[in-house]
C-alpha cells in the first residue's frame, strides 16, 4: 500500500512539473479588460500562457500554413488594416480564388459568441480550422496535412511542447494556440470610453458628442450596437437582415463610384464591373439554421475600431462610414425578411456628419501596439523540403 502511495505521489509531482509554474513562458496571462469592455470570457480549459500566445501569433503570420505556402491568416486579417483588408470588399483566397464574404476584423473576437458572419461556429479553437481547410481560402486537403507540415518545420521544433506541457502539434493544440493569440487582440479605452465611462469631458468634440446622442436616440443604432452603463460591446451578437444580402443575391442593380485619379471619380453600373466568375450564392444565416426567417441575416459586428475596418457590411459593399450612415438613413433595402428595426431616419446632413464623426471616436488606444506585436512575429518562409503527404510514415 505504501509503495502504491509513493507511486501516486511521484506521478502527481511529474504532472505538476509539466506545468512549470515558475517558468515565465507558462505563466498564465491575466487580461484585465480596458476601459469600456467587460471581463474577457476565458474558459478554465483554455488558459493563456505566454508561450502559447507567442506560438499562436507566429502561426497567424505564417504563410506556410496554406497548401501552397503563400497565404497566412494575416494576409486577409492585415494588422495595419484593422485586422481586416481595406483594399478588398470580399477576401481573396489561395491562388486568387474568390471568397464570397468580407474578412471580418479579429479585434475583440474574444467577446464574439458565434463566429463567422453567419454564426456557424461556436469557439475560436474550432473556428480556426474553417479557413485552413476551405478550398478557396488556405486550401489544405486535411487536418492531418496541416499538422504534419508543422511537425517538419524546424522553427516550430519544441514550441508546442513548451506551450502545452509536452504535447506536440495536433488538432487541439493548433486550434488552441491560434485562439489564444486572437483572444489577446482586445482593444478599447477609446476617446469615447474615456468620455462616457471615464468622465473625461474633453475627450470628445461637441460634434462627436452630438453624434453619440443620435447613435443612442434618433438614429437608433444602439438597438443593435449596444452600449451599457458599465461597458459597450457595441454589438448584440445577434443576426439581422438589412437587405444587403437580399439585393446581392437577386442581383439588384447598383452604381459604384470609382476613383480614376486623385480627385477624379466616375460612376459605373454593375455590368461594367462584372467579373469572369459568377457570384457565389449567399443566403446568410439561413445556411446554418435552414429557417427561412433567417434568410440574408448576418451577425451584427462590433463598431469598436470601425474607422479602421473598411469596407463595410458582410460583402464589403459600402466603402466609407458616410456610405454606411446613408444606407441606414434610407432604412436599408426592403425585402420580405428585412429586420423591422430598420426604418428611414430622416437625418439632416449635419446629423449624418456628426454620426460619422462619433463612429471615428471608437478606435482603441492600443492598436499600434497590437500591430507592432503582430509584425514582431517573424516566421521563416522556407517551405518544407518535401511535401508532408509524400514523407509521412506512421510512428507506431
Amino acid at each position: 500500500m505504501k509503495r502504491l502511495a509513493g507511486i501516486l505521489l511521484l506521478w502527481v509531482l511529474v504532472l505538476s512539473s509539466c506545468e512549470r509554474p515558475g517558468d515565465p513562458d507558462n505563466a498564465t496571462l491575466s487580461l484585465a479588460p480596458p476601459l469600456g469592455l467587460p471581463v474577457i470570457p476565458l474558459s478554465p480549459d483554455h488558459p493563456l500562457p505566454q508561450a502559447r500566445i507567442e506560438l499562436g501569433r507566429t502561426l497567424f503570420m505564417d504563410r506556410r500554413l496554406s497548401h501552397n505556402n503563400t497565404l497566412s491568416c494575416a494576409m486577409c486579417h492585415v494588422p495595419e488594416q484593422g485586422f481586416t483588408s481595406n483594399e478588398l470588399g470580399t477576401a481573396v483566397g489561395i491562388e486568387g480564388q474568390t471568397v464570397r464574404r468580407n474578412a471580418p476584423t479579429v479585434y475583440n473576437v474574444a467577446y464574439v459568441e458565434q463566429l463567422f458572419h453567419d454564426g456557424r461556429e461556436f469557439s475560436l479553437e474550432n473556428q480556426v480550422w474553417g479557413p485552413l481547410l476551405a478550398g478557396n481560402e488556405m486550401g489544405n486537403p486535411s487536418i492531418g496535412y496541416v499538422i504534419e507540415k508543422i511537425k517538419v518545420l524546424p522553427d516550430y521544433a519544441g514550441r508546442f511542447e513548451r506551450a502545452f506541457a509536452g504535447r506536440g502539434p495536433d488538432v487541439l493544440t493548433v486550434g488552441q494556440a491560434l485562439a489564444a493569440y486572437q483572444r489577446t487582440l482586445v482593444s478599447a479605452n477609446s476617446r469615447f470610453d474615456r468620455w462616457y465611462y471615464g468622465k473625461e469631458q474633453g475627450a470628445l468634440t461637441t460634434e462627436e458628442q452630438a453624434g453619440f446622442r443620435l447613435f443612442s436616440g434618433k438614429a437608433g443604432c444602439s438597438a443593435c450596437h449596444l452600449a451599457g452603463e458599465k461597458h459597450a460591446l457595441l454589438t448584440d451578437n445577434r443576426f439581422h437582415n438589412t437587405g444587403v444580402g437580399y439585393a446581392y443575391s437577386l442581383r439588384l442593380p447598383r452604381k459604384h463610384v470609382v476613383q480614376l485619379s486623385p480627385g477624379k471619380f466616375i460612376e459605373l453600373e454593375d455590368k461594367a464591373l462584372d467579373s469572369f466568375e459568377q457570384p457565389l450564392p449567399d443566403v446568410g444565416r439561413y445556411e446554418v439554421t435552414l429557417d427561412p426567417a433567417d434568410s440574408w441575416a448576418y451577425r451584427t459586428p462590433s463598431l469598436r475600431n470601425v474607422a479602421l475596418t473598411s469596407p463595410y457590411m458582410h460583402n464589403g459593399s459600402l466603402a466609407t462610414l458616410e456610405d454606411v450612415v446613408e444606407f441606414y438613413d434610407r432604412g436599408g433595402i426592403d425585402n420580405p425578411q428585412k429586420d423591422p428595426l430598420l426604418t428611414p431616419l430622416g437625418l439632416s446632413a449635419t446629423e449624418k456628419q456628426a454620426l460619422a464623426a462619433f463612429l471615428r471616436s471608437l478606435t482603441g488606444d492600443n492598436v499600434q501596439k497590437l500591430v507592432t506585436e503582430a509584425r514582431a512575429a517573424q516566421p521563416a518562409d522556407t517551405p518544407p523540403a518535401k511535401d508532408p503527404a509524400s514523407t509521412y510514415r506512421r510512428g507506431y
